[in-house]
């Protein structure tokens, strides 16, 4: 039997993650990222990574360890996704 996937909407999926980031709790945002790799074929994101799929759930669905950023990036990046800095709030500028 073969598993169906929902429908990937990058914008939902971008919101989640978000939210989960601007917590700053690292194990928020793992299991934030864990739930969206639910809707993507792990072996398919496991081969754009070079990671093994045992690898990327450990990584993503254990609470015991933290992957390493390289892990987050790539595993990001197979997902379509990438990470952008921005202020937490404007500064006024002094004149």
């Amino acid at each position: 039997m073969t598993k169906s996937y929902r429908p990937i909407v990058p914008l939902r999926m971008a919101k989640e993650l978000n939210i989960a980031l601007a917590s700053a709790e690292p194990k928020i945002i793992c299991k934030a990222i864990g739930k969206a790799l639910g809707d993507f074929n792990i072996a398919e994101v496991a081969r754009q990574t070079g990671l093994q799929r045992p690898s990327i759930y450990r990584a993503f669905k254990s609470n015991t360890q933290l992957p390493n950023f390289s892990t987050v990036l790539a595993v990001l990046s197979a997902m379509d996704l990438q990470l952008q800095v921005k202020p937490k709030r404007e500064r006024s500028t002094a004149a």
